[in-house]
């Protein structure tokens, strides 16, 4: 697309140029050169506003430069016409460049792999496309594979990584018989399941149906310029239909013909270059501003949108949090803390659960495997060895009640693991999902900033939701949601917010893929998050830093600001050379080169937007 416009552009301006600097004795060539590069660069803007005017959407901006470029020809201003299509285009291709560049990055940002199925037939196991297994066919899942398809595990037992699904930080331990939904990723041992339901009904392509119709929902923004044309247009219209009419019918002043070329000049000199060129140039300038920050934005309508924001909705699981888990706390009875931690690190050894991998993480000190005798891992409950000659329990309040010992219940938010030896409690080791370290100075600034409500939607639990909220000192806190029910929430939002004022979700997982795509401004953290959800955003935050959030509404405002400061420059110079018009002072040829001066200071303001804050 880029490419062929920048012919298109290149080819008129050739002609242009030749027929303003190539005196020719034929004034029909001259005419012919001007006429075919106007219509290079001018055809699309021409069918644009004659389709237009058939949906009932006459005053844009494409109806406004058809009718004073036509005007322009009347009067005989030839390069005129020529100029204003060509500044038009010249801006539009930079905008263009600026949202392509920013969408190719975001493609090579994303990790696109093909879904499959293990699935056994005729006693083998061959690799097939999820659509191709019916209900109750066996399929074989590894460790680090998808669930492709839902369905109940027959055998083995594991851990499963659900956060694509509920944005549950921990992981969830499946048996046998127990049901297990498609979408999330097996991180410990290999299981076979039995297909319960077909492709089409499985869990997630139903999140992706919900992320299609949500972006059905989602109200279309409008390019500013085209916002800016509906009022400018049928004002500039009404006035010059006036100063054909008026003078000569009504006040009896001149004739008709005078006036008629007066109001066409008038059209002409009315139609806004500076602000067809310097609109979409301050677009590209904040879009490209904006990704030397690693901030991608599909487009400008998006950033003007993110200056009106009202309302940030956050995901908490990777997004507020690192995703990952860490040692919050350790308390220990008749023994030290390292003690208490190496009794868990050798436990885990053999686990590859994400909570014994940050167990071992954190003791960092060799385990000998001779002192290792026996373990035994009890899904749903913990583990039980042998170890240095001593019995060992690591788990879960049901491992100890089971085992009838004497235990202290934590009260700390997050993943308890309880220790006993010999049947003796030795304490216990709290393991949670940290909040990230700029996640409480981003919601500071997004209020000193002026955004009214800070929200988090979460499928975590109350307890951890909670909490974590009221770390951050967030407004309001949903949790337990799955998919559907956070698109709900989102909804209801929508209806209750301020008019003219924006909502943007900002979010990681697949389950928030849905709610990324109906939301006025969908905001993707792309450095670990999902491709779905980079797919569905609006804007990509590619290094997963939360203070870009807030660099990216600045650098919106930033936007919308030099864009009004071009439009005030450019209507109040062209309201003086109207005026010297009027009374003579000024020339047609004297409008075009104020018009062209306005046009470099507004593309010169334009791109201080491409400077590093």
């Amino acid at each position: 697309m880029n490419k062929k416009q920048l012919i298109k552009i290149i080819i008129a301006l050739i002609l242009f140029v030749t027929a303003i600097c190539l005196k020719f004795n034929n004034e029909l060539i001259n005419k012919i050169l001007f006429i075919a590069s106007y219509i290079i660069v001018g055809i699309d803007v021409l069918k644009e506003a004659i389709e237009n005017i058939f949906k009932g959407e006459v005053f844009d901006e494409n109806f406004l430069m058809t009718v004073a470029t036509i005007g322009a020809f009347i009067i005989g201003e030839w390069p005129e016409a020529v100029c204003v299509m060509l500044f038009y285009q010249i801006g539009e291709f930079f905008e263009d460049y600026a949202v392509d560049h920013s969408k190719k990055s975001i493609a090579n940002l994303m990790d696109v792999r093909p879904d499959f199925a293990n699935v056994i037939r005729n006693g083998e196991q061959i690799k097939v496309n999820p659509n191709e297994v019916k209900i109750d066919e066996i399929i074989i899942v590894k460790p680090g594979e998808k669930i492709p398809l839902d369905g109940i595990v027959i055998e083995g037992n594991t851990n499963l990584d659900t956060k694509a699904l509920t944005g549950e930080s921990l992981p969830k331990q499946v048996i046998i018989n127990e049901q297990i939904l498609s979408g999330c990723i097996n991180l410990t041992n290999v299981i076979k399941i039995k297909v319960t339901k077909e492709y089409e009904e499985s869990t997630v392509n139903k999140i992706l149906d919900l992320v299609e119709n949500a972006s059905e929902k989602k109200a279309k923004s409008e390019n500013f310029i085209t916002k800016f044309a509906k009022y400018y247009t049928p004002t500039v219209v009404i006035i010059s239909i006036f100063l054909a009419i008026i003078p000569s019918f009504v006040l009896k002043i001149g004739t008709f013909s005078e006036w008629i070329y007066r109001a066409l000049s008038f059209l002409v000199v009315s139609c806004p270059c500076a602000l067809v060129i310097s609109i979409p140039l301050s677009f590209f300038g904040g879009i490209g501003g904006a990704s030397k920050k690693g901030i991608l934005i599909k487009g400008g309508n998006y950033l003007e949108a993110l200056s009106c924001l009202e309302t940030v909705v956050f995901d908490k699981t990777g997004t507020l949090t690192k995703g990952v888990f860490e040692i919050e706390h350790a308390k220990s009875e008749n023994i030290s803390n390292d003690k208490l931690l190496e009794i868990a690190a050798y436990s885990e050894y053999y686990s590859n659960h994400p909570i014994s991998l940050s167990i071992k993480q954190t003791y960092k000190k060799e385990i000998d495997e001779n002192k290792i005798e026996k373990i035994e891992e009890k899904p749903g409950y913990g583990i039980i060895a042998r170890i240095w000659g001593k019995d060992i329990l690591v788990g879960n309040e049901k491992l100890m009640e089971e085992k009838n010992i004497k235990f202290e219940k934590c009260k700390t938010i997050g993943t308890t693991l309880y220790i006993a030896e010999n049947s003796e409690y030795m304490g216990h080791i709290t393991i949670a999902d940290k909040i990230k370290d700029d996640a409480k100075n981003t919601i500071e600034r997004l209020k000193k900033i002026g955004i009214k409500q800070t929200i988090m939607l979460t499928g975590d639990k109350k307890s951890v939701g909670e909490y974590v909220a009221k770390e951050l000192r967030m407004d309001k806190v949903y949790t337990e949601l799955l998919p559907n029910e956070k698109v709900d929430k989102v909804e209801e939002m929508l209806k209750t917010k301020s008019k003219n004022r924006k909502l943007a979700f900002i979010g990681d997982g697949i389950n928030d893929a849905p709610v990324l795509a109906m939301s006025d401004i969908g905001i993707a953290m792309g450095g670990l998050g999902s491709d779905a959800a980079i797919e569905a955003a609006d804007i990509v935050i590619m290094t997963d830093e939360l203070p870009k959030i807030v660099s990216s509404i600045k650098i919106a405002r930033k936007t919308m600001r030099i864009v009004k400061e071009n439009i005030v420059f450019a209507i109040i110079v062209k309201i003086l050379v109207l005026i010297l018009s009027a009374i003579g002072i000024a020339t047609m040829w004297e409008a075009v080169f104020a018009d062209v001066g306005v046009t470099i200071i507004a593309i010169i303001n334009s791109f201080r937007l491409l400077k590093r804050n």
